[in-house]
């Protein structure tokens, strides 16, 4: 995996080269501030489910991660022009640098980047990865139809973090296993858990933004909320015996007091518990997706990662 995440860091950097040195240094922006990769690194695995060894990794498997991965860089560059955000992994947000046209125009490239890797790969990766950008583009709407909206409904939320996050995570597995010419039982199979543990690994980071500090998160806490972004937590708490309470808080733009005050709030409700219950009942059906795929480094990987999330949650509880 090391060797592969390496190639994958190198393939990034080579594939957003613009004869526009401008651009190749805005587009570069999030990508040397670094990341986990997650999203390609659970291409890589995917294509790895069948060894009984770990092998290395074909060329193509890591463009496909490289896809992905700009896939979910360009949305992160819409999405701090949409926000307003001033940092992104502890580094100013490309908006905030160089402004938002230079953002929203970076954030196209890398997706066009992304598609041009996909079409070399097939028509059934290309046609994934539009419909995948797609889903993305449908959860941030639904996520800002319900702006400051203190009566979202929990269905509501699933629907928006589906495709949000879920997507692309499901993509991820799903593109590594279709590369790596893996029955369809295998490739229904990962993307099925690349679904479920993407809305646990939602469901965690809107907890965390609840519960965690802004050193353990890397960002200011809280922010969900000042954005007017209602998650599970929230929404939980507000159909609790603290509804009123919150209610009388939220439904508009809040200050830095405010924000603490119903964070308090909800961190004293039994909506933490049942919030935490439902990223595990998620994570279980991601477990049970690998079910049928045997025993072997690759699984245990996928098995492993549903363990680490949740011990990064209840490390701030």
């Amino acid at each position: 995996m090391a060797d592969a995440l390496a190639r994958t860091e190198a393939e990034l950097r080579n594939v957003v080269k613009s004869d526009e040195p401008f651009l190749t240094e805005v587009a570069c922006h999030l990508i040397e501030a670094g990341g986990k990769r997650i999203r390609p690194a659970l291409t890589v695995t995917a294509a790895q489910v069948l060894d009984a060894e770990p092998t290395m990794t074909s060329t193509e498997v890591i463009r496909g991660g490289v896809a992905v991965e700009l896939v979910h860089q360009g949305s992160l560059y819409h999405d701090d022009v949409m926000d307003g955000a001033e940092t992104r992994r502890t580094v100013q947000s490309v908006n905030a640098r160089w402004g938002n046209l230079e953002a929203i125009l970076a954030g196209d490239y890398l997706l066009a980047r992304a598609s041009e890797i996909a079409a070399d790969l097939g028509t059934e990766v290309a046609g994934l990865l539009a419909s995948t950008i797609a889903s993305l583009c449908e959860g941030q709407v639904r996520e800002l139809r319900h702006a400051f909206d203190v009566d979202r409904t929990e269905d509501a939320y699933l629907a928006s973090i589906a495709g949000k996050t879920a997507a692309l995570l499901a993509t991820s597995a799903r593109v590594g296993a279709i590369v790596a010419g893996h029955p369809r039982n295998v490739v229904e199979a990962l993307t099925g858990f690349g679904h479920h543990y993407g809305m646990a690994f939602q469901i965690v980071d809107d907890l965390l933004d609840v519960v965690a500090t802004d050193e353990q998160l890397g960002k200011p806490a809280g922010n969900d909320l000042v954005e007017g972004t209602y998650t599970l937590p929230v929404i939980r708490a507000l159909a609790g015996p603290s509804g009123e309470e919150l209610k009388n808080l939220l439904g508009g733009p809040i200050n830095v007091t405010i924000r603490d005050q119903v964070r308090a709030v909800v961190r004293t409700d039994e909506a933490i518990a049942a919030t935490r219950a439902t990223a595990v009942d998620f994570l279980q059906s991601a477990r049970r997706e690998l079910d049928e795929l045997g025993e072997n480094p690759a699984v245990e990987t996928m098995r492993s990662t549903c363990d680490l999330l949740l011990d990064r949650l209840d490390g701030t509880l």
